[in-house]
């Protein structure tokens, strides 16, 4: 059973009857917003939608070709962003031709642009780029990747508007279903349903949700993203290039969009407003969900109050612990990341070295695939697993790490183990990787070695208190401290050097641990949770 600590908006739900599989929680921030995905109580996915970034995989640009590169067969389009994002020749796609003919419509206000253009034949896919693209020209593209390192954003000309159910493909006239739908019969009813539905020269791709939605259901989707895509066309003759002409929806709802299923159990967010544009959302896109909204309202910030923060400080290490002593060491490099499995102090006496191997490799399978999708690493990853022999213990660890990542949305592909007891992996890198730093500099001797004597920490605090009282006139002050401190500040029932100083100074104090703190760190607030200077 969960319960959510001073939630509003909860209705009675019988929490007995209810599988705990999925949560969600979000935290919001000054500048950001951050999205933690638990699957049995285990941290899976982290994710930062940050205020002032205003690039997201899914949004659609009217650009103009800056550069062209022949050698590379690229181009570079200036899509508004401080460096121009890449366009390679097969990311044009076939139906580029219309595309082009389609945005030269759009700008000029064009009625037939939507309803009786002409569809062109498809580009030579060993086509040379400055034969369709040239310096100053206007063209339509997609971000298929947020800016990663030193390097801008990469795009696609392949444009496609995707929605809870369906996926929509302008150009395109084939009807794909997803290949996680297994059962014939309702890939063949899906299809028969879209082929009546899906306008000329549209193409769609059934999304594995869709499919136990009803036909209206999916008809009202498809006519959404008709919509969307007749706004962008009366926008290319509004916006002044280079400018986004239709955004993707932001990373939360995205988030929401593309994960939300009946594994889901409860979603809590920390702040009112997101709360009700997440209640908003589900309402429309999975009504019989909206319970599972809940607003934390509660003093003590979310990611502690649930152990996530102690998670991610465990998670996003350099070396990472697994459960009997076994633990992955992580590094990360220019070319890409490589991972190395260590037996530790596990070793069961009962047991061979081959199986003691195998077992430690059978549990580091599933951690990985689990930090793969906690840092969304992408590009090239070599797992160095310990050394086993037989093929039978090569194979188990192959199908044990290919169970794992089932469920993970970035397309990947595993290698077998090479003769060394080696696995290359290959991951989609769509953004950059999510890194936390968990090591941490002493506030005190900014990594000298050397602090003040730990004993005068009170006496500095309650120095600062007395300062803070004289500055500011309020009732009520929250120190904000690490649990160890917190608790020596609260120890004792009536002699608590917290009472004291609530009786020598005739003011209100609050303690609060924050495991987010590094040790002798602290901060005042008043009881709005406003910091005080």
């Amino acid at each position: 059973m969960i319960f959510c600590k001073n939630i509003v908006g909860e209705e009675n739900v019988d929490d007995e009857k209810l599988e705990v599989c999925s949560e969600l929680f979000m935290d919001v921030r000054s500048s950001e917003v951050n999205i933690a995905l638990l699957n049995n109580k285990r941290l899976v996915e982290l994710s930062t939608e940050y205020s002032n970034v205003d690039f997201s995989v899914g949004d659609i640009y009217l650009g103009r070709v800056n550069k062209l590169m022949p050698g590379l067969n690229a181009a570079f389009i200036d899509v508004g962003y401080r460096k121009d994002a890449f366009l390679h020749y097969l990311d044009l796609g076939s139906g580029f031709m219309t595309l082009k003919k389609f945005v030269r419509m759009g700008m000029t206000k064009n009625p037939n642009g939507l309803t009786n253009i002409k569809v062109e034949p498809d580009i030579d896919k060993r086509g040379k780029i400055a034969d369709l693209l040239k310096v100053g020209e206007y063209v339509l593209v997609q971000i298929a990747k947020e800016p990663i390192s030193s390097k801008g954003p990469r795009l696609t000309c392949e444009i496609s508007i995707a929605g809870r159910n369906l996926v929509l493909l302008p150009f395109n006239n084939r009807i794909s279903v997803s290949q996680k739908i297994k059962s014939s019969e309702t890939r063949k009813r899906l299809r028969g349903w879209l082929e009546s539905l899906v306008p000329k020269n549209f193409g769609v791709i059934v999304r594995t949700v869709a499919q136990d939605k009803p036909l209206a259901e999916l008809d009202k989707e498809l006519t959404s993203l008709l919509d969307k895509w007749k706004e962008l066309y009366h926008q290319l003759s509004v916006v002044e290039p280079p400018n986004v002409v239709l955004g993707e929806m932001n990373r939360t709802t995205a988030f929401l969009r593309d994960m939300l299923n009946s594994s889901f159990h409860q979603i809590v967010v920390n702040d009112e407003d997101l709360f009700n544009e997440v209640k908003k959302f589900i309402t429309e896109i999975a009504p019989e969900k909206t319970k599972i909204v809940k607003l934390y309202n509660d003093r003590t910030p979310i990611f502690d109050y649930y152990g996530i923060e102690k998670q991610i400080k465990t998670a996003f290490g350099r070396t990472v612990p697994m459960r009997s002593g076994a633990y992955i060491v992580i590094d990360h490099t220019e070319a890409g990341h490589v991972i190395d499995v260590n037996s530790g102090n596990r070793a069961n006496s009962k047991n061979d070295q081959e199986t003691n191997a195998l077992e430690v490799n059978l549990i580091a399978a599933e951690e990985i695939a689990r930090q793969l999708r906690l840092r969304d690493m992408g590009g090239i990853i070599v797992v160095d697993f310990i050394d086993v022999h037989s093929n039978e213990s090569k194979k188990a660890i192959y199908e044990k790490m290919k169970e794992c990542m089932a469920n993970d949305r970035a397309k990947y592909h595993l290698t077998q183990l090479s003769r060394f007891c080696l696995m290359e992996i290959t991951r989609q890198r769509v953004r950059p990787e999510t890194d936390k730093k968990t090591a941490e500099t002493c506030p005190c001797c900014n990594g000298t070695g050397k602090i003040q004597a730990s004993i005068n920490l009170t006496d500095e605090i309650e120095n600062q208190l007395k300062y803070i009282l004289k500055k500011n006139n309020v009732d009520k002050v929250v120190i904000k401290t690490h649990p160890f401190v917190e608790a020596y500040i609260n120890k004792g029932v009536f002699k608590s050097m917290r009472k004291q100083w609530q009786k020598l100074y005739g003011c209100k104090i609050e303690v609060l641990p924050m495991m987010a703190y590094t040790y002798m760190e602290y901060h005042f607030f008043d009881e709005f949770d406003e910091e005080l200077m």
